[in-house]
């Protein structure tokens, strides 16, 4: 059985066109995540908030980020995607948050493939509404965990590219050496 984190061809996995695997759908309270063992995705929780997910979640294989895991990736799509779906997708933004005292950044991204959203190139171009639930999202959704998370502003398209770039190296100095 295929990994999904380490099994992905590394020529898909670029700064600026890459494969995400989604793993929860857009308005869900569902949380799965990679269960590194498998490399399948399994269900972590039930969403303790009455918040869902703002938009289809999941992660870049063959990435690294400071905490441990892929590197997340916010696909914003008119339509909902189910999980374990991959996804081409080209980055617009990120924004940076501390998770449990650990840098946790999310890359925010775009399906070549859907023709209401392909447009837009930079998160400037996009409505701020859509960042404000992002970032609203992401400060409440551990609260009633007894867990606090900060959120700190969007970056546009070079400053995501730039994180990919230290994610997919990140990723080869531990996993390829």
């Amino acid at each position: 059985m295929a990994n999904i984190w380490h099994d992905m061809n590394p020529s898909r996995i670029n700064v600026d066109d890459f494969v995400a695997v989604i793993e929860i759908e857009k308005g869900s309270k569902k949380k799965y995540e990679l269960d590194k063992e498998t490399g399948m995705i399994i269900l972590d929780r039930i969403l303790y908030t009455s918040t869902h997910y703002p938009a289809n979640y999941g992660l870049i294989p063959r990435t690294l980020s400071d905490d441990g895991d892929p590197l997340d990736v916010l696909v914003l799509s008119s339509e909902v995607i189910q999980p374990m779906s991959l996804v081409r997708c080209y980055p617009i933004g990120v924004f940076t948050m501390m998770d449990g005292g650990k840098l946790d950044e999310k890359i925010i991204a775009i399906p070549f493939s859907d023709p209401t959203y392909n447009t837009y190139r930079d998160i400037d171009e996009l409505p701020s509404h859509l960042f404000s639930e992002m970032r609203h999202f992401f400060q409440v959704y551990k609260n009633l965990e007894g867990k606090e998370t900060v959120v700190n502003e969007e970056q546009g398209r070079e400053a995501a590219m730039e994180i990919i770039q230290k994610c997919r190296d990140n990723y080869v100095e531990k996993y390829c050496k």
